[in-house]
């Protein structure tokens, strides 16, 4: 291989191994993806060493000689430096390679293999509601996680420096403070809400609706708000999620219950969020550099939740959507008016399980994970006693009994694939989707009545030319405030939800 002459050359070298080794990562996203929905139980192990191989291919890439000395050329020239998209990607590609370079490969393969197995086992044990089967892997993860944070920062918090590969430059304290107000004043909320919404019913109540109608609905209205089904599909999984591919291929899952249509509705408008935010990144011209990625998981989330809830629950959408679910779902939906749906849509009910939660308590719900993964990862928590800690927050927070650890601590899928800091970024997803939904209204009047006509490309353009187009270019906070006119604070998501209960 000719070396490159000139920092231009060196940059372009950079750019064109960058893709290479993206390419080879999109293979193992596939294999991810394959496995949480085609995958032969028995083809777990083979999976997993295959994850793994892969994993510790793309780390030895991208750690190589080679690319250390061709960002190093590139940075010391000042033209690149003053280019906007150069300077951006030199940037965010030297953090992730300094990175990079303190993890040894051999931990790099054991992660992504234990992740593998382990969530094989999540599965296993959650099916059974055995949560001693799996207490194993789950120590394993957290022991995997912790050496990872002394790898990249032995002298900094561990939880930081976990929360940090997903939400950078986020840390605990400020998320503390922030979370310790939102619990204050949610609590109010709950209190006065939940007790007049129990005693609420609509004619969707107890309905049934086949699965295959309900997926003739949910693929209709993912594809109406701009999910393209050129450059994706939709599939079934336990655990709902995206996965980006690459240019051209996101792939969304969802699942069923035929006693509660919305659910299944709710939670594809939720990946469809993630999934156009992927598909808007400008994949096609800067694969593999961070221009081409999001921002931050906090920001992710901030798009599906904006289009699960700030949309999928609202007057205007119902207006559009229920003559649509009327047709397609083949029921009168109980004689249901709009109002009613909104209601269903709406209700504020503590329950037991996160991703099926209502807007006013969701929140608690990653706050109690928030707190009981940083007691796992000090050890003031042993994982033994994981479910009698959750539990108990559970009694606490939402008043609730948890009848089993299907429904209570083995519900989630992320500590099982190593994902640990990774819950604060749904609530900061909230945070920011209640900036940009105040400010889309702001700068779009029009947007409520186009949404009530079906017409989604207003909010989805905004999002593009405020979000999604900047890739990495700007961090998760600074994206907020040229977004909004603000930093990220927690009133537009209060002045939101308050108007919602008071409704």
């Amino acid at each position: 291989m000719s070396e490159p002459r000139t920092a231009r050359a060196a940059y372009e070298a950079l750019l064109k191994d960058l893709r290479e080794t993206a390419v080879l990562a999109s293979a193992g996203a596939v294999l991810a993806w394959d496995q949480e929905t085609q995958l032969p139980p028995r083809g777990a192990s083979l999976r997993a060493d295959q994850l793994a191989a892969l994993s510790g291919l793309v780390h030895e890439r991208r750690t190589r000689p080679e690319v250390q000395e061709w960002l190093a050329t590139a940075e010391a020239d000042p033209d690149l430096r003053n280019d906007p998209d150069a300077s951006a990607n030199l940037r965010e590609i030297r953090r992730d390679l300094d990175r990079a370079l303190k993890l040894p490969g051999s931990l790099v393969r054991e992660i992504a293999q234990t992740a593998a197995l382990s969530q094989r086992a999540w599965r296993d044990a959650r099916e059974a509601s055995d949560f001693g089967s799996f207490a194993p892997w789950l120590e394993k993860s957290f022991d995997l996680a912790r050496q990872k944070a002394l790898c990249y920062r032995p002298d900094a918090p561990v939880y930081d420096t976990l929360l940090d590969e997903y939400e950078p430059d986020a840390t605990a304290e400020p998320l503390v403070q922030i979370f310790s107000e939102l619990r204050a004043r949610l609590t109010p909320l709950i209190a006065e809400a939940a007790p007049r919404h129990a005693r609420l019913s609509t004619p969707i109540d107890g309905l049934t609706i086949p699965v295959s109608k309900q997926m003739e609905l949910i693929r209709f209205v993912a594809q109406r708000i701009g999910f393209d089904f050129e450059a994706g599909r939709l599939d079934v999984s336990t655990h709902p999620f995206c996965e980006a591919i690459g240019p051209g291929d996101t792939r969304l899952t969802t699942r069923f219950d035929e006693a509660h249509f919305l659910d299944a509705l709710s939670s594809t408008m939720h990946e469809a969020g993630h999934g156009m935010y992927e598909q808007g990144l400008p994949k096609e011209a800067h694969f593999g550099e961070p221009l081409a990625e999001s921002a931050s998981l906090g920001i992710h989330e901030s798009q599906s939740r904006l289009w699960e809830n700030f949309v999928g629950r609202s007057a205007p959408f119902w207006s559009w959507a229920l003559p649509e679910a009327r047709r397609l779902l083949g029921s009168d939906l109980g004689g249901a008016s709009v109002d009613d749906v909104v209601r269903a849509a709406n209700r504020v009910k503590p329950g037991l399980v996160r991703v099926e939660a209502d807007e006013v308590t969701y929140n608690l719900h990653v706050l109690l994970r928030f707190d009981l993964e940083r007691a796992l990862l000090s050890g003031d928590l042993p994982v033994r006693e994981l479910p009698g800690a959750w539990n108990e927050r559970m009694r606490q927070d939402l008043g609730l009994e948890v009848p089993d650890d299907r429904q209570g601590c083995l519900q989630d899928i992320h500590w099982s694939m190593g994902a640990i800091g990774y819950f604060p970024t749904y609530t900061l997803g909230n945070l920011y989707a209640a900036q940009f939904w105040s400010a889309a209204n702001r700068e779009v009047p029009s947007l409520q009545d186009a949404i009530a006509r079906g017409e989604f490309a207003p909010l989805l353009d905004w999002l593009r030319e405020k979000i999604h187009r900047h890739g990495r270019r700007f961090s998760a906070f600074e994206l907020c405030q040229r977004a909004t006119g603000e930093p990220l604070s927690v009133e537009a998501f209060f002045r939101y939800l308050e108007g919602k209960v008071a409704t």
